[in-house]
């Protein structure tokens, strides 16, 4: 497992970038393609693109299938939720069959919706009859926070020692959460932080060095772990 590190002159760049590879990856691929999202406002720009031409033609719609990192336990209309904003952002018009949409669901309790997640994982798990067994998701977007957190997985949180679980309850913030954990983001191809702006350069540059105080340097995965920056937020190696 490596990093790959891509850096851009601007959030417009980047975000040209990550779509252009992203599609690629798509039409690249055989059957299902398993996106993972990420919630926050970095990602919506690149949801907003997608949802836009040439790419909005140029994905396979019916081979995707959509799962999320983490959600917020509120309301899918409310203003905070991951779902909501990637489905204003860029769902909601799509051509894309509503069975291959699945957000993390927020009735019931966290607990219980961590549960809920984890089988509808592990059914799709279970439906792959390829010969060779293959990864979990094809690709896993996530984002970092200033403090190196990443879906819902903060610092010194328990659940950076979570071997078994997929998908699990998270307390202790302003709104309760449900996540993936390490076991389920890291069985993926490829893994994609997306990172802008210079408050989070030390958490971005903390966790490629694997400073393993940060949540997003326990990350991996099979293949590449990929860093999209902006030039702010990878000011120590840019060099143009």
């Amino acid at each position: 497992m490596t990093n790959h590190i891509e850096i851009f002159r601007t959030p417009e760049r980047q975000v040209v970038g990550v779509a252009e590879w992203l599609v690629t990856q798509m039409l690249e691929s055989h059957g299902d393609f398993r996106l993972v999202l990420s919630g926050g406002n970095t990602p919506r720009p690149l949801y907003e693109h997608l949802g836009r031409q040439p790419y909005r033609d140029r994905i396979p719609w019916r081979r995707l299938r959509i799962f999320w990192g983490d959600e917020r336990f509120v309301p899918y209309s409310d203003p905070a939720s991951n779902f909501g904003m990637a489905l204003t952002a860029w769902l909601r018009d799509a051509p894309i069959p509503h069975d291959r949409v699945h957000p993390i669901p927020t009735d019931d309790t966290p607990e219980q919706a961590a549960s809920s997640y984890e089988a509808l994982l592990r059914e799709n798990a279970a439906g792959d009859v390829k010969a060779e067994p293959r990864p979990l998701f094809d690709v896993v977007l996530l984002g970092l926070g200033a403090d190196g957190h990443t879906a819902s997985l903060f610092p010194n949180s328990p659940l950076l020692e979570e071997k078994e679980r997929w998908v699990a309850a998270v307390s202790g913030q302003p709104l309760p959460r449900v996540s993936l954990t390490l076991p389920a983001i890291s069985n993926c191809r490829h893994v994609v932080f997306i990172v802008t702006g210079s408050d989070k350069q030390r958490a971005a540059m903390g966790a490629i060095a694997g400073d393993q105080r940060l949540p997003a340097a326990h990350v991996k995965s099979r293949g590449e772990v990929l860093w999209f920056l902006d030039r702010e937020a990878a000011a120590p190696l840019y060099h143009k």
